[in-house]
């Protein structure tokens, strides 16, 4: 066995140390945020074509029970789950909450979704399925916010991924931004 080899369980060279658990622990809570906040905007994407569908005429009964569907059982835990891990990524690197803007502001719009979701789209996608499979005519007024709120949220999303890639430095409450 060689020197580099021996000696180590990572099989690395003899004195090196293993990634301390606090940044292992980052990276795992990284991995998690990373998978959601991906998840919430593809299940956002589904939400925006079952939207399209639904305003072109096609069967509501199938439309808007599969919406509230996807809306109820994925992109609200996804969503909830990207907040708090993205909460909790905050509060434990550099970044912080409130240091940057663009960590403050895709916190806001993160907030700000998970608060349309519980409290207006889930209940509405709910509504809209109870009254596709009811049989009861869907009207252009009833259908269109299952398709504005999915725009909304992949607008706003794609900021959200704008700001995480391009990290711009500017601080709060820095004179130089």
């Amino acid at each position: 066995m060689s020197r580099l080899s021996a000696g180590h369980p990572s099989g690395g060279p003899i004195g090196a140390e293993t990634a301390p658990p606090s940044r292992n622990w980052r990276k795992a809570l990284l991995s998690v945020h990373i998978a959601t906040a991906v998840g919430v905007l593809g299940t956002d994407a589904v939400l925006l074509a079952l939207g399209i569908a639904g305003m072109r005429g096609s069967s509501p009964e199938t439309v808007y029970p599969a919406a509230s569907l996807v809306g109820t059982w994925l992109v609200a835990p996804l969503a909830l789950t990207a907040l708090a891990t993205g909460a909790l990524l905050g509060v434990s690197t550099k970044w912080g909450l409130v240091r940057y803007w663009w960590v403050a502001i895709k916190l806001g719009i993160t907030f700000v979704l998970n608060v349309i979701l519980f409290l207006a789209l889930v209940p509405l996608l709910s509504n809209l399925a109870d009254k596709a499979t009811a049989g009861d005519a869907l009207t252009t007024a009833d259908r269109m916010p299952a398709l504005v709120a999915p725009i909304a949220a992949v607008t706003l999303l794609s900021l959200n991924v704008v700001l995480a890639v391009f990290k711009p430095r500017w601080r709060i409450g820095s004179a130089t931004g």
